[in-house]
């Protein structure tokens, strides 16, 4: 991994698909143990961009303006009587990540990184954005 050049945060080169994996996995360990403990069977993948069936479907026409997506059924909608489900997925996206980032000068690449991560983990819970927010602001 391409670590920051100062303390400060600041890269010499727009971070990798593998530079953001890695701040991700470094966001998802610290997260409170309880949170982890249940998304465990969550699979997280980075991609550059979302594919464009993805844009179509959620009716999002700029491939910027998703930064993340949960995939799979949420652990409120999960049946204890229904079949073997697809395991849940979180994307992240780099490039709309990246292009938030820069936009949003006062927040650093792991905090944008660990506040898309608890978001769609959140959905995963089946949580409500309010009480993702609050999860949010618990964290450091």
């Amino acid at each position: 991994m391409s670590e920051p050049t100062s303390e400060t945060g600041e890269w010499g080169r727009a971070p990798s698909l593998d530079d953001l994996a890695e701040i991700a996995e470094r966001a998802f360990a610290a997260l409170p143990e309880g949170f982890r403990t249940l998304a465990g069977e969550v699979i997280f993948r980075v991609d550059d961009f979302p594919p464009d069936e993805v844009l179509d479907e959620l009716g999002i026409e700029d491939p910027f303006g998703l930064t993340g997506l949960y995939s799979g059924v949420s652990l409120a909608d999960r049946s204890v009587l229904g079949g073997a489900v697809e395991p849940s997925r979180v994307f992240l996206y780099r490039r709309p990540i990246l292009d938030e980032w820069a936009e949003h000068g006062e927040v650093s690449l792991e905090e944008l990184v660990a506040h898309v991560l608890v978001h769609e983990i959140g959905h995963h819970f089946g949580l409500s954005d309010a009480q993702i927010e609050g999860i949010e602001s618990s964290l450091p």
